[in-house]
């Protein structure tokens, strides 16, 4: 199972089990809209019960090239796959692993301080002229006061301040209450894996097996298998798991 089947599992898990839900998704719809229109950014609210996501725009997402034909674009997902699929497939595997982290952190969090916690993102996206630029992603759940299961998630899109000169992809998990980062990743990988090893790590965090790896990168498993062991001792983990949760820095108690 890759990263994206695992996260599909764990937050659409809460489908069946929070019928007794009462939030009214027209007040989380004005929430996102007003965003969208007071920061010109992309609001995109998905309701995990109903496993539909709702876009709304601006004029940012036409100078980024992105274009929804309604406002709001209403997708049968919880994945903005029009957004998705143009950010930068490092930066979007980093993305699944950190959204995963998030859940779990808010998970084990009490239902009173989960609205404390954001996700703060800088990653590459591929712009009309296709060429990379950096925008900013921020994420933040709603859970259900009835039954205390995630109902939605409203992820917000606009463009990096700044140059973009020197910059690298940071993900962060925020506590807006107390001003503190309390999760971040250093995914600092290219200083120490080969070109080759890299390769390998990323698609074995897209759930293919050695054997599938090495056709598609037309090598033998035994070489396959080498790179996966290298990985793992210069990472210093126990598994492809834990190599693929990153240098991953916890300050949440």
């Amino acid at each position: 199972m890759n990263i994206l089947e695992t996260l599909n599992k764990i937050l659409l898990k809460s489908k069946e089990a929070d019928k007794a839900c009462l939030m009214d998704p027209e007040i989380y719809k004005n929430i996102a809209s007003v965003y969208a229109q007071t920061e010109n950014l992309i609001a995109v609210l998905s309701d995990m019960r109903l496993n539909k996501s709702y876009v709304f725009s601006s004029r940012t997402a036409s100078e980024l090239g992105l274009s929804f034909p309604e406002n709001p674009t209403v997708i049968d997902s919880i994945w903005e796959e029009e957004i998705l699929k143009r950010i930068h497939p490092d930066d979007r595997m980093k993305k699944y692993i950190h959204e995963m982290r998030f859940f779990k952190l808010l998970e084990d969090t009490g239902n009173e301080k989960r609205s404390d916690f954001c996700v703060v993102s800088k990653m590459r996206l591929l712009g009309k002229n296709d060429v990379y630029e950096w925008i900013r992603h921020r994420m933040f759940y709603f859970y259900s006061p009835y039954a205390f299961k995630l109902r939605f998630a409203l992820c917000l899109y606009d463009r990096a301040a700044g140059h973009s000169k020197g910059l690298i992809s940071e993900f962060l998990i925020i506590n807006t209450v107390k001003g503190e980062v309390v999760a971040e990743d250093k995914f600092e990988y290219k200083h120490v894996l080969s070109q080759r090893e890299l390769e390998v790590l990323h698609y074995v965090g897209k759930g293919f097996t050695s054997k599938e790896i090495a056709e598609l990168l037309s090598i033998s498993i035994n070489t396959i298998n080498r790179h996966r062991q290298n990985i793992l001792q210069k990472l210093n983990v126990k598994n492809s798991v834990e190599a693929l949760n990153g240098k991953f820095i916890s300050r949440h108690d």
